[in-house]
């Protein structure tokens, strides 16, 4: 798992993986501006009134609110545009570590819009719901890792795996490798946590389960530099 990680790590810094971060970044950039003007026009809508000094107060409060919530929105939306380039990236890891193994078959852009589109679903309301038992002696803490090392774990290693089977092999591959796929994605649940680096979480996921597949089907990388 460690040596599989620090090869998805390294490969962010590599030419491809530059290009398609720059991408992502960009475009996740201006959807999370685009939020932020359409939740701040409607708070303001809503809490509109006549006195200037109680307005200041409310868009200060609404500030916060709005960052706080962007960053909670980073992670599932940097993770749904990313879902665009998937194939790019999954294709890359494969070419430059495991050049004798079969090429995986790219997955058609609307059935990744809709794999994406549910992820980001489910991991707003559990992390809604976590957030909600943080006061609860810090035990929402503890269910942010598990809740998203199990969701992203399980997300991104399947998205690796129908690059060469289909949806019900790749599960019950996942769910044959559950408690491995789980601990990796404790790994990406850290990352997620952590701001700002959370934008590159999507990447290192995507390579770093191509590794985990490709290792649970007995490859092993030849270009470990």
């Amino acid at each position: 798992m460690l040596s599989a990680a620090s090869l998805a790590f390294r490969q962010l810094f590599t030419p491809p993986f530059r290009s398609v971060l720059f991408k992502s970044l960009g475009i996740t950039l201006l959807l999370l501006i685009a939020t932020w003007i359409g939740l701040e026009s409607t708070l303001v809508g809503l809490v509109d009134t006549s006195e200037g000094w109680l307005n200041w107060i409310i868009g200060i409060i609404a500030g916060f609110a709005l960052f706080a919530g962007l960053v909670f929105l980073i992670p599932p939306i940097s993770a749904i545009v990313t879902g665009l380039f998937l194939d790019d990236i999954a294709a890359t890891v494969e070419k430059n570590h495991y050049p004798n193994d079969t090429p995986g078959t790219p997955l058609p852009l609307a059935q990744v819009l809709v794999n994406t589109s549910k992820f980001l679903a489910i991991v707003i309301l559990v992390n809604l719901l976590v957030l909600l038992t943080i006061p609860l002696l810090g035990i929402g803490f503890l269910g942010f890792f598990i809740a998203n090392g199990y969701l992203f774990g399980r997300e991104f290693f399947e998205l690796a795996a129908l690059r060469f089977m289909p949806y019900s092999e790749a599960r019950n591959l996942r769910k044959k490798h559950g408690g491995r796929i789980f601990m990796c994605g404790l790994v990406i649940a850290c990352l997620v946590a952590i701001p700002i680096v959370n934008l590159l979480t999507p990447l290192f996921a995507t390579a770093f389960m191509v590794h985990i597949f490709k290792q649970v089907r007995g490859s092993t990388p030849i270009n470990t530099d």
